[in-house]
């Protein structure tokens, strides 16, 4: 059983901003992969996603509370993998980086998920935000919550669209090849 939870917050005011990488990068995912269409779960409150063996989620609680529908989907779902997809401010945009049982790196949404469940086989997917422009001259200045809250630009959204592509390309190559050997092709 795979459970691959996007991290983002929900409601149309966020839908572009940074901290909503993880969203887009699952609906392509779920598109390119023929999911049916995501439906609420009040319980866990979030959307949910179900195919063979694979639930994809996205947590409704807003990206601080994510730890708690994370631990609600899980509770009910015998896991033998979960991952994660979340933006990450300390990588440039269009990069990615999976890693495994990592800590927070000061990231709210995953955080929570540690807080709630713990880090332990924990696999994340890494979606860099973070630009030049978004930084201005030094980023670590400006509260990230500055940050993630913004929209991308027409540039950005070019880059980021190949970075979402490379994640939902990841994701099947993990699904057919496992973890190390994913780690291999996709962190460079």
């Amino acid at each position: 059983m795979f459970i691959i939870i996007g991290l983002g917050n929900p409601g149309a005011k966020f839908e572009n901003t940074r901290h909503n990488a993880g969203f887009m990068a699952l609906d392509k995912f779920a598109k390119e992969n023929n999911f049916p269409e995501f439906k609420l779960q009040k319980k866990p409150n979030a959307l949910v996603s179900e195919k063979e063996n694979i639930i994809l989620a996205k947590p409704q609680t807003f990206m601080n509370g994510s730890g708690k529908a994370v631990k609600e989907i899980i509770k009910n779902n015998p896991v033998a993998n979960l991952i994660i997809i979340h933006d990450d401010i300390d990588l440039p945009i269009g990069k990615i980086k999976i890693v495994k049982d990592r800590g927070s790196a000061g990231h709210k949404g995953v955080e929570s998920i540690i807080k709630n469940i713990g880090n332990d086989g924990l696999i994340r997917f890494r979606i860099g935000i973070n630009t030049e422009q978004s930084r201005g001259s030094d980023y670590r200045t400006e509260k990230a919550k500055n940050i993630v809250l913004k929209n991308f630009s027409p540039e950005e959204q070019k880059i980021l669209g190949e970075a979402i592509q490379k994640t939902a390309k990841a994701l099947n190559f993990l699904l057919q090849n496992g973890l190390k050997k994913t780690m291999n092709q996709f962190n460079q």
